[in-house]
């Protein structure tokens, strides 16, 4: 297939997504999450934000490998670094939830997403102005 021959090449936007492929068990695969997991692996290593994205979430919350949420957020900061969206929305949000309520950091956090055109980031910026937790 066309997917397979951009991953034999080494394309790793290509191999990210036939990681979240075997993730969901997409495309006719056999649902393989273990192998999802390589594949993000070498993509996050080839420079994909998608895959730092995925493997942020997998080792965050621990689904598919052992909860390591030092590791996640890792993943998530490359990612962000890259320009990703989604990634630095999550660090916002783990910012408020688990991280005493650091509100002035979830604010740039979500501030820089919200820009991007992240729709919770904007709201959840709007939510902490309203109560007077950014000014």
């Amino acid at each position: 297939t066309m997917i397979q021959k951009r991953v034999d090449k080494g394309d790793a936007v290509a191999i990210s997504y036939l990681g979240l492929k075997y993730y969901c068990g997409g495309l006719g695969l056999t649902m393989d999450v273990h192998r999802a997991i390589e594949l993000w692996t070498e993509a996050a290593e080839l420079g994909s934000e998608d895959a730092h994205n995925s493997l942020g979430i997998r080792h965050y919350y621990g689904e598919g490998v052992e909860e390591d949420k030092p590791r996640g957020i890792r993943h998530w900061q490359e990612a962000a670094m890259k320009g990703h969206v989604t990634s630095r929305h999550n660090l916002g949000a783990i910012e408020i939830e688990f991280n005493k309520g650091n509100y002035k950091l979830a604010v740039q956090h979500w501030l820089i997403s919200a820009k991007l055109g992240h729709e919770d980031s904007l709201n959840g910026v709007k939510n902490m102005f309203m109560k007077g937790h950014a000014t």
